[in-house]
């Protein structure tokens, strides 16, 4: 329901509880499974995916890792430190202790696994202590980690037709102001300007174009605020358009604040622990959307491996967008 007065969304806890239910993937692909919705993404799909390269153009889909970055703490996540090791220094004074005048660098990084651009793990969200396919969370997730759904078991699955929504162009002239919320009519609108439509086994770009106004105007609060984003009511586009996963340019992929007074992230409530879908955030789909215009097609052959920490329930990835 809708509140008259504020225009937000009523009664959370039912309506989550009916989404779920009604967007149940549990089962579905048997008691043992670790994968969500990539069972959707098949060889035939990657086969037809790699048919889409014409001109071998590729875009990098990812922000820097760096410490010039988004984050500022909020949920303890911080930028990239990266701490050099061995340097040309070290080298050219000879105290690294190799042999005949070979020297070399070497460099440690330390971050938050989501700190950047990154893919959303199925044991990153529960729902009522309960993890994908009906599982308990602390059987999945122990301090030891994801010992069943790690991020691990994604890392040869993500790769296949991507299509870019840029419902910041469509919808917004180019950017959508915080606190927009996409429904399915704008993702369908969208997806009917760019000639394209969205097929089981795709990975749906969905670019907002906040990044784009961080970049110009500063980060402000792009990591951790309000931010245009997914409606709660998309959950049965998402569910039904039965795609492999789903990325945006923010950094909680659904509207913020979001529509329930008293509810926090209830999109990601659903789609992760109920849909099993894998969701990615932060994403930098600007460069691809601007050829997209410009040249046309909206459909691509996409890579998004994520690198494979084992146990972990979200992991860094450059999503590589090929033309």
């Amino acid at each position: 329901m809708i509140d008259s007065a504020t225009g937000t969304l009523t009664d959370a806890e039912s309506a989550i509880a009916e989404a779920a239910g009604r967007c149940s993937n549990a089962g579905r692909w048997g008691a043992d499974d670790v994968h969500g919705t990539l069972n959707f993404l098949t060889p035939d799909a990657r086969v037809r995916a790699a048919a889409l390269v014409r001109r071998g153009v590729t875009f990098s889909l990812a922000q820097s890792f760096d410490e010039n970055g988004p984050q500022k703490g909020w949920r303890r996540r911080t930028n990239p430190v990266h701490t050099m090791t061995d340097t040309g220094t070290d080298a050219e004074r000879g105290v690294q202790g190799f042999p005949h005048g070979i020297g070399g660098a070497d460099d440690v990084v330390s971050m938050p696994l989501q700190c950047s651009t990154q893919w959303d793990g199925l044991g990153h969200i529960f729902d009522h202590g309960m993890a994908y396919n009906g599982r308990r969370a602390g059987d999945v997730v122990t301090s030891a980690g994801d010992a069943v759904t790690g991020i691990e078991t994604a890392a040869a699955l993500i790769a296949g037709r991507g299509v870019l929504l840029d419902v910041g162009r469509v919808v917004g002239g180019g950017e959508l102001p915080d606190g927009f919320a996409i429904t399915p009519d704008h993702l369908d609108a969208t997806a009917a300007a760019h000639g394209v439509t969205v097929e089981r086994g795709d990975i749906v770009c969905v670019r907002t174009g906040q990044l784009a106004r961080a970049r110009r105007d500063g980060w402000g609060d792009y990591a951790g605020g309000p931010a245009p984003g997914l409606s709660f009511t998309c959950a049965g586009w998402l569910h039904g358009r039965e795609i492999a996963a789903i990325a945006t340019d923010t950094w909680g992929f659904e509207v913020r604040p979001n529509e329930f007074a008293d509810a926090f992230q209830p999109l990601h409530q659903v789609v992760i622990p109920h849909i099993g879908l894998y969701i990615g955030e932060m994403w930098d789909l600007d460069a691809l959307a601007t050829d997209c215009a410009t040249e046309g097609g909206y459909a691509f052959f996409l890579t998004a491996a994520p690198i494979p920490f084992t146990g972990a329930v979200g992991a860094p990835v450059n999503p590589i967008a090929v033309k």
